[in-house]
C-alpha cells in the first residue's frame, strides 16, 4: 500500500518537473537554509516557528534588545545624572526580564551598578 502511493507520488513529481512547474521558483539554484533550533525546546519549536513567519518575537528577546540598545547609549553619556538615571532604568528593565524568565536566581541578568558605571565613565574621559 505505501509503497504504491511512494511511486504514484514520485510520477506527479516527475511529470511536474518535465512541465517546468518547478522552474523560476523563489530561491531556486540557492541551497536551502536550514536553521538551526537547536536550543529551542522540542515543544516550543513550531510556535517559535510560527512566531518567526509572522514577524513577532517573544517578549523576552524583544526586552534583551531593548536593554542592549539602553547599555549602548549609557556608553556615550558623559553627564553623570543622565548616567545614573539611565542605569536606573536598565536595572529596571533587567528586572522585568527576571521575573518573566521564572528561572533560577543563578541565571538571570545582573544589574549595571552605577559605581562601577561612573568609574569607566571617568576612566573613558582621561
Amino acid at each position: 500500500m505505501i509503497f504504491g502511493l511512494h511511486k504514484i507520488i514520485e510520477q506527479k513529481i516527475q511529470e511536474a518537473q518535465a512541465r517546468g512547474d518547478f522552474d523560476n521558483l523563489p530561491g531556486s539554484g540557492r541551497p536551502v537554509e536550514i536553521e538551526d533550533d537547536s536550543h529551542v525546546p522540542e515543544d516550543l519549536r513550531l510556535a517559535y516557528k510560527i512566531l518567526k513567519n509572522a514577524n513577532c518575537v517573544p517578549p523576552e528577546i524583544e526586552l534583551k534588545k531593548e536593554i542592549r540598545q539602553m547599555e549602548e547609549m549609557l556608553e556615550d553619556l558623559s553627564d553623570e545624572k543622565e548616567s545614573y538615571r539611565q542605569v536606573k532604568r536598565i536595572n529596571y528593565k533587567i528586572m522585568q526580564l527576571n521575573m518573566m524568565r521564572k528561572t533560577s536566581p543563578l541565571l538571570e541578568e545582573t544589574e549595571i551598578y552605577f559605581k562601577k558605571v561612573a568609574e569607566k565613565l571617568k576612566n573613558k574621559i582621561r
